[in-house]
């Protein structure tokens, strides 16, 4: 199965710098990785430039003009140019776990999307910590007891316990989720009604679940460590919350504004 990772990213060449470096590290190698960049300046392009350099795997960049936020037209740039059968969500400020792309790859199964889970990294700890800080063990264990990680208990791998299965909305953010690119298309991707902070993802989830998939989650497999950042503008939520209200009220699956643009 080809993998390919749609990374979105939007003026923090730091940290995608050391996200690329996790992904570089890791016990099955992504076979491609898209960067979904909304609108960043010229340092995103040197690190992505080098990135394209230094490989293993092919490095795409889609860019637009920075408009604000919005995660959902940019998500639909990169997956329209993506080549995998799969496709893996991860955004540029969360640096993953060893195991992450084994781990979405065992997870996958058709009829269902993954929801990973990701730890917080404090404001202290975030400008120095990279990939290198948790490639083992001990230094999980370290950083367990650290007191600088938040939701510590998604360190430990436990590949051995099942998934959970459900249609629940709790904790769906598309930091970490994976998909076939096969059901992506079929519901016509993310909704870019969506502008602003909020709710692109659940509304996503949302349409998945009426055109007849669940969800898989794991407490214990491909996990990611959230770099800290302040709070996003969340001034559009209200209406990003409408828009979520709308379409779980409609029963639909598709919309118009995604992917593939339509008047219909």
């Amino acid at each position: 199965m080809k993998l390919s990772v749609i990374m979105t990213t939007y003026n923090r060449p730091a940290a995608l710098q050391r996200v690329l470096e996790g992904l570089r590290g890791q016990s099955r190698l992504p076979d491609e990785i898209v960067i979904a960049d909304d609108g960043s300046g010229p340092e995103t392009a040197t690190v992505v430039a080098k990135a394209i350099q230094a490989g293993p795997f092919p490095v795409h960049h889609v860019w637009h003009t920075d408009r604000g936020f919005r995660a959902a037209a940019i998500r639909n740039k990169a997956i329209a140019k993506s080549t995998g059968d799969y496709t893996v969500s991860l955004d540029g400020d969360c640096i993953p776990e060893r195991h992450f792309i084994e781990d979405h790859t065992r997870l996958a199964g058709r009829g269902f999307f993954y929801q990973g889970r990701r730890m917080l990294v404090s404001r202290g700890l975030s400008a120095a910590f990279d990939f290198s800080r948790a490639d083992t063990f001990w230094k999980k264990l370290k950083l367990l007891f650290s007191g600088q990680i938040g939701n510590g208990h998604h360190m430990a791998r436990l590949p051995w316990l099942p998934p959970i299965v459900s249609t629940s909305l709790d904790g769906v953010m598309s930091c970490n989720m994976g998909f076939f690119k096969a059901d992506l298309l079929a519901v016509n991707g993310f909704n870019e009604d969506f502008e602003g902070w909020g709710r692109e993802d659940s509304e996503l989830a949302v349409r998945l679940f009426s055109y007849g998939l669940r969800r898989k989650s794991h407490p214990f497999m491909a996990i990611c460590f959230h770099l800290w950042h302040a709070e996003n503008d969340r001034s559009k939520l209200p209406d990003n919350d409408d828009l979520l209200a709308n379409v779980r009220a409609s029963g639909i699956y598709y919309c118009h504004n995604g992917i593939v643009k339509s008047n219909v």
